[in-house]
């Protein structure tokens, strides 16, 4: 039976009592597919040398593989969110998986550069609905009073398939050729496929999807990250790819001011609570990811560690991660998630900190207990921030808050990488990655300290 929009305030209660099995599969195909879309970046990432020496392509151009699907991603959360709201949530999940799934077929038998980065353009199209809407799908699923665990239970797959990204792309490419990093994951997106058919079937609101707002979001994002890939190179070109982006936003934001459920959540965006989370989001991943970038550098340049050894002291980080999050997830439905947000960023900043400036050369175990501070605080700040984030936007607006989401966390992850490249350019190889933990801790106590200012204000 499908539920029409008239009655969706009350399906979370109603479903909750539903039979068990399928409560639980309903729950596992978004994790699931979670699981699939960030084991996918991980692995890619990490094997991005080998597939460029077998394309026989210069570094420079491979990371346009990487680029292709983050810009993809950042394109389409956004539009994604509103068609799910629109067409209904699973019906969109379902074909962004679909369309992750073909697109990683022809990732696997992808004989050139240009056909991989065609590809991975949709992936990130792909993924991106499944980013988009799976908290406001678990939200159908579980009742209000529990989102918050079910937003642990997200970062826990989350946390769980970064950290064995790297390790499985390594055991794939010992054994086999880089296609199979994306063949093995078939069999398991045909699961989620099957699984995701005891998602609830909710009618969405059939509202019109606006093509040319569609295309502003589209154009916006698409200047914004192509100019951070070349503002070190070509810093006009970007300037100048900047400054389209900041155009096209602002007719983006004029068009949408008066809609009654606009593509850039304009409405959501004047709640304080909403807002807040929103950018205290965006000051996290920045700090985050500047901190997990520079840390391998520091390693390696610095202190004069080989790869094996510098992956084993950054695996604390996500596994730390792995290991809180479900218990902040319980615990931030109890106290104030505003007191969970800024310890985890205080966490997090000092974690960083310490990295920056202790003699980790007289004793690098040290690092240990710093990393997993760092996994502390990201874990307590994420669950508290996200469940903050999705109890302040209605129910009928959870897909357009899951974009919302999505889009900080990889505008964040954005800034952070942009950060660490202009200090790369502007300073030493030796004390680039100090200054970059600095400035991953100096964002992450703004963010701590901006989510001192949230309400209470909830939607349940």
């Amino acid at each position: 039976m499908r539920l029409g929009p008239a009655t969706e305030e009350h399906a979370v209660d109603a479903r909750s009592v539903s039979a068990k099995p399928r409560h639980l599969a309903a729950v596992s195909s978004v994790l699931a597919a979670m699981v699939l879309v960030v084991l996918n970046t991980a692995m890619a990432n990490m094997a991005l040398p080998t597939i460029a020496q077998s394309l026989q392509v210069t570094p420079a151009l491979s990371i346009w593989i990487i680029t292709a699907n983050q810009a993809a991603l950042l394109m389409a959360l956004l539009p994604c969110a509103a068609l799910g709201e629109s067409l209904g949530y699973r019906r969109v999940f379902r074909w962004g998986v679909a369309l992750f799934m073909f697109a990683t077929l022809m990732c696997a038998l992808a004989p050139t550069l240009s056909w991989l980065i065609a590809a991975r353009l949709l992936q990130g199209l792909g993924g991106a609905a499944v980013m988009a809407l799976a908290i406001a799908l678990l939200r159908q699923v579980v009742p209000s009073q529990k989102l918050g665990a079910a937003i642990g239970w997200n970062a826990l797959a989350v946390a769980l398939s970064s950290a064995a990204g790297p390790a499985m792309g390594a055991a794939i490419l010992s054994v086999a050729d880089w296609p199979w990093l994306f063949a093995v994951l078939l069999p398991f997106g045909l699961w989620v496929m099957l699984a995701a058919r005891a998602l609830p079937a909710v009618d969405g609101t059939a509202r019109k999807a606006d093509l040319l707002s569609i295309a502003l979001n589209a154009g916006t994002f698409a200047s914004l990250v192509i100019a951070a890939g070349v503002i070190t190179e070509y810093p006009a070109l970007a300037v100048a790819l900047l400054s389209i982006s900041a155009i096209q936003l602002t007719q983006l934001v004029k068009r949408e001011r008066q809609k009654e459920a606009p593509l850039i959540p304009l409405d959501l965006l004047r709640s304080n609570s909403f807002r807040i989370s929103v950018t205290a989001s965006v000051l996290c991943f920045a700090g985050q990811t500047a901190g997990l970038v520079a840390l391998p550098f520091y390693l390696h340049h610095s202190l004069g560690h080989e790869v094996l050894m510098i992956g084993l002291y950054m695996i604390p980080w996500p596994l730390t991660v792995a290991l809180i999050a479900p218990l902040a997830g319980r615990l931030s439905n109890r106290w104030s998630t505003a007191w969970f947000c800024s310890v985890g960023g205080i966490c997090l900043s000092t974690g960083l900190t310490g990295a920056a400036l202790l003699p980790l050369q007289e004793n690098l175990m040290m690092l240990v207990p710093l990393t997993m501070l760092c996994g502390l605080g990201f874990g307590l700040f994420n669950v508290a921030n996200n469940r903050n984030m999705f109890l302040s936007a209605p129910i009928s607006r959870s897909g357009t808050a899951g974009g919302m989401q999505g889009t900080a966390r990889l505008l964040g992850q954005t800034a952070g990488a942009v950060i660490m490249t202009l200090l790369f350019n502007l300073f030493p190889v030796d004390s680039a990655p100090q200054l970059a933990l600095g400035a991953g801790a100096l964002l992450n106590l703004f963010a701590a300290l901006i989510s001192t200012l949230q309400s209470r204000e909830t939607y349940s």
